[in-house]
């Protein structure tokens, strides 16, 4: 079940009136509107809110051309009408410490709530006064990535705040808070953000005044009042979806994981005696093979060997810094960013090798069927191993590693299948992120630490039938998780 979708049915659902039924008896939005009319004029005489610039908008409350048709006893407005203003938060610098938090577009998420966690403070006198947030503000983010511009959150009084400058307060007029901020998390309103923001590099913006006109479907107040409680139990139902989802997912991660440390271990598929022992395959390749002693020797099933990653290897080495090119789009460099994505591999962002350098890449570089690939650089994600097959080549003639890439190539006695599956298991994943040098924004794993690698070698036909196994487990795994998703 995929549940943001079922997610944004319900809201979908809900603002087109169909969630809930309507009440013949309930006062028409349309009255509601004169009177909100009515109060904006009042606090307008008093001083305390300015009048529109385009007070056109307010001069009268039915629109044509509405986005979509709503009940009878509902009515369409623009966001203008129905707020006593929409104000843009302080510029002041805020600090660690201070009197009051100052809530900035992080701390809103993208289900419409408040984050807590990372705060910061200020201390001004004059923008605690203006710019203090009251119980059922809306807080619109009004600057961020295309996906995160536009985002809404209630602020419910939690703690004492006021608000930063890339925000917009909204200030809803006996209008329900909630259901406003339904509307703005609806696809319907994603949609007019994508229609109506500016962009510039890697930023979108929706200013006061293009928020000013988004055209908001109002339903009568006690309508608004049902759709509301009834979003609360689809919300909290789909929470609990979503949480059983997410524990489901871990525990297949967990039983993944599970497998292959049983696959290394020799305890995944039965032992056959008939089977070469793996000393013999290992002196096969070398005569002067000495197996490793430890205490992992007397755990593992008789007929298997303990040697070192490089006993096992035709060609293990971190690639090269390559010069690119900026017009050729030939050669393809295999590279972190395009290491490792969706549990695969993609060439989508490779950056490409300038032809005038390809005579300096021997035939070993070239990525080949079978090849181990282990990102060797970077935070949070040395480590991370991928089986390179040469489907992933496209049309390109061939793909070279970048110098944050590790390659380990075996020889022929030796199944890259299980190498993989055993380099990715986390017994080994630890054992690497312990081993790892550098400082803490840039780990390295150096190629004498994948040399030394201790490997559990099984006789050759029992591998074949470990990696048999394990694509067997976790296909069905797979399909699982699949129908989740579904």
């Amino acid at each position: 079940m995929d549940t943001k979708k079922l997610r944004q049915k319900i809201l979908d659902l809900a603002i087109h009136g169909k969630l809930v039924p309507q009440d013949p008896n309930d006062e028409p939005a349309s009255v509601l509107l004169e009177r909100i009319k009515a109060e904006k004029e009042r606090l307008i005489k008093e001083g305390k809110i300015k009048r529109s610039k385009k007070s056109g908008s307010s001069d009268t409350l039915h629109y044509e051309n509405v986005p979509f048709e709503v009940p009878s006893s509902w009515v369409w407005c623009r966001l203008e009408d129905i707020v006593c203003e929409l104000k843009y938060g302080t510029s002041e610098k805020s600090s660690s410490v201070g009197k009051i938090a100052v809530l900035r577009m992080g701390n809103i998420t993208n289900v419409g709530t408040i984050d807590y966690s990372n705060l910061v403070y200020s201390s001004n006198d004059e923008d605690i006064e203006q710019y203090s947030l009251e119980k059922d503000d809306l807080l619109f983010n009004r600057t961020n990535s295309s996906e995160w511009v536009g985002k809404t959150a209630i602020y419910k009084e939690e703690q004492p705040a006021i608000y930063a400058g890339y925000l917009i307060r909204i200030r809803p007029l006996l209008i329900s808070s909630d259901y406003l901020n339904t509307v703005m998390n609806s696809g319907y309103y994603r949609d007019w953000c994508y229609d109506v923001k500016t962009d510039a590099v890697n930023q979108s913006n929706i200013n006061a005044q293009k928020l000013s006109q988004l055209m908001i479907p109002i339903p009568p107040l006690k309508e608004q009042g049902r759709i509301v409680a009834e979003m609360d139990k689809w919300i909290s139902l789909i929470d609990i979806v979503k949480n059983g989802k997410d524990d489901l997912l871990t525990i297949i991660k967990q039983a993944k994981s599970k497998i292959l440390n049983l696959a290394i271990r020799g305890k995944l598929v039965p032992q056959d005696p008939n089977d070469e022992p793996a000393i013999e395959l290992l002196k096969r390749i070398n005569p002067d093979f000495t197996p490793c002693d430890n205490e992992h020797s007397r755990k593992l099933p008789q007929n298997w060997c303990i040697c070192r990653l490089k006993d096992l290897c035709s060609f293990l080495s971190r690639g090269k810094s390559p010069k690119y090119s900026e017009n050729d789009k030939t050669y393809p460099v295999f590279a972190q960013k395009c290491n490792f994505k969706d549990g695969g591999i993609s060439l989508e962002q490779a950056r490409f090798l300038d032809p005038s350098t390809i005579c300096k890449w021997s035939e070993t570089y070239k990525l080949r069927t079978g090849d181990i690939l282990v990102n060797s650089t970077g935070t949070g994600t040395v480590g991370r191993t991928r089986l390179f097959h040469e489907s992933y080549l496209g049309q390109y003639p061939f793909v070279v590693p970048d110098s944050h890439v590790s390659v380990i190539r075996v020889i022929d006695d030796i199944i890259p299948q299980y190498l993989y599956a055993y380099i990715s298991s986390s017994f080994i994943q630890r054992y690497l992120q312990d081993n790892l040098a550098g400082s803490t924004n840039q780990k390295e794993l150096y190629i004498g630490v994948l040399e030394n690698l201790v490997i559990f070698v099984p006789p050759f036909i029992e591998q074949q039938r470990i990696v048999q196994k394990i694509e067997e487990l976790f296909t069905s795994i797979d399909e699982i998780q699949k129908a989740l998703e579904v």
